[in-house]
Order: C-alpha cells, then structure tokens, then sequence
C-alpha cells in the first residue's frame, strides 16, 4: 500500500468479526430471503451447530439480467427480525446505497455486507461510508469481483476513514480468464497479501461462491482455515432444491453441520500454508510465462521462415541484413539493466540464431 494508509486499529469494544477461539466465526444462511417460513426453518436448523453465530440472507439481489430473481426487498428485513427474536442469531445482509444503509439499521441489523458488485464502485462504497459516519456497526468488504488489491483495500479504508472501526474483509474470489475448477478462482495469494497490508483487520473465506458446487466447498473452506482465516461465510438452505438462487452450492443446515466437524482445526500451520500458498502460485506463474516463451519462440519461427522464403526469391530491395554481433551486443546491455545474467541471455540467444541460422537472418 501507500503512505496514507491507516493503521487500522479495531475499537475498544469486542468484535463479532474477531476469532475468540480456535474455532473461526462462521457465517451462514441463504443466498435469498425468500419467504419467513424459508428464513425460521433454516435459521433454526443453523442454531444448531457449532460455530454459527451470524444468520446471513440476502435482500437486495445484483442480478445482471432483468427476470432474474431480485430478492424481496424490505419485507425480508423483517423476516430476519424475527430469525434474531427467535433464535438470538445475530444477522447480516448486503446493502449496495444508503438507503439499503438506512432500512438495515433501521430493521436492526447487526453486521453490513457490502458486495463484489458494490466493491468495484468507488462512488457507492464512498455513499455508503459517508451514510455510516457516527453508526457504530460492523462491515465486511468482500473482494471486487475482478481481480483488484488496490480496489478492495481502498474500499476498507474509505469505512475506515467514516469512522467504522469494526472492520471486515471477505475473500470471496476472482473472476479470471480460466477460473476452473471453481466458480470464482480464490487466488489466496492475494487474501494473503491484503491481510498483510491490513494485518488487524479479520479475514473471512466464502466457499460458497469459490466453489460454486458442494463438492468443492470442504477443500475450499479447510484451505480458508489452514490459512489463519477468522471466519467463514457459508450459503446454507433448508430445502436447497427449492432455492431461488444458487441451488447448486447451498447446503442443508444438517449437511454444514457435517461439514463443519470434519474441518482439521487442530495445529495449524498458516505461515507455513502461506509459503506454500505463495509457492504455488510463484509456479504456475512460471508455467504461464513457459507458455508466452513457446509463443514468442512459435512467432520468431515463423517470421524466420518468411524471411527465408522472401530471400530465397531474391527480393531486389530486401533491406540490409543484420549483424549478430551488433544485434547481440544490444541483447547483452538490455540484460545488464534488467538484472539478467548476460552468459545466460548470450547462450540462449547464440541457440536461438543457430536453430534459425537458413534463414540467414544474421551474417555468421
């Protein structure tokens, strides 16, 4: 980060957000609010189990295609009242303006969401902080929804700088080019790295949208609690089948509750997670620059053999070939600056004109 950010320091009182045990916070409830029959028969199956302290629904759906499932709307606010009244859950839901701000609260909400949608716009992360100066209530910020640091890290100190100190930030995934074989790839380094820019500020994994589909969700979520992660943030239903959104990665109360007992959560090693976190992807981006060399090298090959061919029919005005000692001695300082070995740039490229020496690109 910059000089100007913050040391983000949380507040006197006690954190919901923050991990009290060894046991991570676990967030858990519906994609949608979709009925109070809907929210009660899950909120109490979710009471249950171990961990689970917040009820989380969604009221407010970002949906991208008009006819989509959009959420109910205010009414769901009163469904999780009553989810809070009758189960002591506190509760969550995403807010994307100042006026889902104002119904939240007004509603009793404990904890604000705001979303990947709501992350990747400065001008409505910035509404939303300014609606919140002088409101005492946590926040978590999950992850742009591309691949973003700056972005993610600026929108937590635009809450910061409002006066939230109960702050939280949710790694929920990237959109990427290949993000097989999950729905958003998680790429952990970059948690790992905003954790490190604001090491007091907790850090919650959702699988759910990771996953994309319940098989993925146990290894996504055992990698979240390897890492050190404060929380998790589940999308559980009662009768998954019957979802308005996001059938495909939510779980029964019961089948959570599954899931949650096996996590190993017993000698943890996160730095040692992270090394590896950070080896791995240190190595597959060598293989994607493995790849762009072979491309480069495919490129060269076949510009090579233009060359050749346009020689070979002895093009009257072919301008004047180029001399390898001069080209080389070229190649030679451009390492120099770059910080490369110059015998191991000499030696691939003297490879290199060999391999291509028919095409007489360069005098011997």
């Amino acid at each position: 980060m910059n000089a100007n950010t913050p040391n983000m320091k949380p507040g006197h009182r006690k954190s919901v957000l923050a991990k009290t045990t060894k046991y991570p916070v676990v967030i858990a409830g519906p994609c949608s609010a979709e009925s109070e029959e809907q929210m009660l028969k899950t909120a109490f199956g979710l009471k249950k189990l171990q961990g689970v302290s917040i009820f989380r629904a969604g009221i407010w759906k970002p949906r991208t295609r008009l006819g989509s499932f959009q959420g109910v709307g205010t009414i769901g606010l009163e469904w999780l009242k009553t989810v809070k009244q009758e189960t002591g859950l506190l509760t969550t839901c995403e807010v994307a303006n100042a006026s889902h701000v104002a119904e939240a609260l007004k509603h009793g909400v404990d904890v604000l969401m705001i979303g990947a949608h709501t992350t990747v716009n400065a001008f409505l992360v910035q509404e939303i902080a300014d609606s919140l100066r002088g409101v005492d209530v946590p926040v978590l910020v999950k992850n742009p929804v591309h691949l973003d640091l700056p972005l993610w890290a600026g929108a937590i100190e635009r809450f910061y700088h409002s006066g939230i100190r109960d702050l939280g930030a949710i790694h929920r995934g990237f959109s990427t080019l290949d993000n097989a074989p999950y729905r958003n790839h998680p790429k952990w380094d970059q948690a790992i790295e905003l954790k490190d820019m604001l090491p007091d500020v907790p850090m919650f994994c959702d699988p759910s949208h990771i996953a994309g589909k319940r098989s993925l969700l146990r290894p996504v979520s055992q990698r979240a609690v390897d890492l050190g992660y404060d929380g998790l943030m589940i999308e559980a239903h009662y009768n998954p089948a019957k979802a308005l959104s996001d059938p495909q990665h939510q779980l029964m109360p019961q089948e959570l509750g599954i899931l949650l007992q096996v996590l190993n959560i017993d000698g943890i090693d996160a730095d040692g997670t992270r090394k590896r976190v950070q080896l791995e992807e240190l190595r597959k981006e060598i293989e994607h620059l493995d790849d762009e060399l072979l491309d480069l090298l495919a490129r060269r090959s076949k510009m090579s053999s233009k060359i050749g061919k346009l020689k070979k029919a002895n093009v009257g005005d072919a301008p004047q070939i180029v001399q390898w000692d001069q080209v080389l001695e070229g190649l030679l300082s451009q390492a120099s600056d770059a910080g490369i070995d110059k015998e191991f740039v000499q030696t691939v490229f003297q490879e290199v004109r060999k391999h291509y020496a028919q095409t007489y690109l360069y005098k011997a």
